[in-house]
């Protein structure tokens, strides 16, 4: 009987410990690009691995600093520049874009292409 119930708390505890985890996971974040990369691509910035496709670098599973202009001119320094960056519910504001942009250069657009 006292297995019983250990076995119960435990399945329950791991139950709502896994939809915790579940309900908290982020987010992606997505990067849309003012120019298609010529292929896809993989760029890590932010401690993230963004997919890059056409106009559009994804990344499926984030960290806690992905969404900083750090990590957005670690991204246009690879694949040119940024038109917006964030997840659903935060986006890097049009000044920290222009700083995000600043360095993407043409050199780096003609090194993707």
């Amino acid at each position: 009987m006292k297995l019983h119930l250990v076995l119960a708390a435990a399945t329950a505890f791991a139950s709502v410990s896994f939809a915790a985890v579940t309900a908290d996971a982020a987010e992606p974040v997505v990067a849309k690009l003012r120019d298609a990369v010529p292929a896809k691509t993989k760029v890590i910035a932010g401690g993230a691995v963004f997919l890059c496709d056409g106009t559009e670098c994804v990344a499926g599973a984030p960290a806690s600093r992905t969404i900083a202009t750090a990590s957005c001119k670690e991204l246009a320094k690879s694949v040119g520049p940024v038109a917006s960056f964030g997840d659903a519910r935060k986006q890097l504001a049009d000044d920290k874009l222009a700083a995000c942009n600043a360095v993407a250069t043409s050199d780096t657009m003609i090194a993707n292409r």
